[in-house]
């Protein structure tokens, strides 16, 4: 027994020394992914602090918009409102947006399903893939939110 017990400490310790070694691993990893997500809160903070003044200030509307979806016997009649950074921006913005912005929007719609923009969370896909797409488009500034205002869709 005397010449087990040392066998049976040093296992006993490096067993120790892998949970521990796991846990700050996974732990690191959580923390990281905690400051993340308080990035994006404090991102979401600042564009609830603007004024009403300001958020219309830079704020554009995309009305009217009537395009199938990737299932041809669905079409989609929709709005969008874009918040943008700042009042230049959405000037520079409401110049492209006929000739670049709406195309993106038409494209992205085309190849959407009517499944997935029927829920609220497909929505949400739906607009931040529009803000990503329109922001690699934009000269200047970029999109901070995509809402939808308007939304109906029918089956032809």
């Amino acid at each position: 027994m005397k010449k087990l017990l040392p066998w049976i400490i040093t296992m006993f310790l490096a067993i120790t020394l892998i949970v521990v070694a796991v846990f700050l691993v996974l732990g690191g990893g959580h923390s990281k992914d905690a400051n993340a997500a308080a990035g994006k809160e404090e991102t979401k903070q600042e564009v609830k602090k603007l004024t009403a003044k300001q958020i219309v200030a830079q704020s554009s509307d995309m009305t009217g918009i009537k395009t199938n979806l990737s299932d041809p016997s669905y079409i989609v009649q929709i709005d969008f409102s874009f918040q943008l950074d700042s009042a230049k921006t959405k000037a520079e913005f409401d110049e492209i947006k006929d000739i670049t912005i709406k195309p993106i929007v038409l494209m992205t719609l085309a190849s959407t399903t009517p499944e997935s923009v029927s829920t609220a969370k497909g929505k949400t896909q739906l607009n931040t893939k529009l803000k990503n797409l329109i922001n690699k488009a934009l000269p200047e500034g970029e999109v901070v939110d995509v809402s939808i205002t308007n939304f109906l869709l029918a089956s032809i």
